[in-house]
């Protein structure tokens, strides 16, 4: 089997600034972007990993919720502290578990 790693992450949303500003709060600074003709995004890299928001067109149809996504961050408690202040729901404060200190937002 090949030897496989993330290099891109393209995150399409009507909500483009929150979900700028919900990046930014854990510490990815993005820029302002736009290739050609396209739309204008935010783009910057955790790590290896070049992440890019797009503005998805309001046409009424549906948006992915199912997709979710997992970040290391220095201090859990933190960074949920700082996503509760810019409007962030928090559905699971910071606990130990399985996998370390864990917590989650929607």
């Amino acid at each position: 089997m090949a030897d496989v790693s993330v290099t891109l992450l393209v995150l399409k949303t009507r909500q483009v600034e929150q979900l700028r500003l919900f990046y930014q709060t854990l510490g990815i600074g993005f820029a302002e972007e736009q290739h050609g003709k396209g739309p204008v995004h935010f783009a910057d890299r955790a790590g290896d990993v070049l992440i890019e928001v797009y503005p998805l067109r309001d046409d009424g149809s549906p948006v992915d919720s199912s997709t979710r996504l997992g970040f290391a961050v220095g201090n859990v408690a933190e960074v949920i502290r700082a996503l509760e202040g810019i409007g962030t729901k928090v559905v699971m404060l910071p606990k130990e578990t399985a996998w370390g200190l864990r917590g989650c937002c929607a």
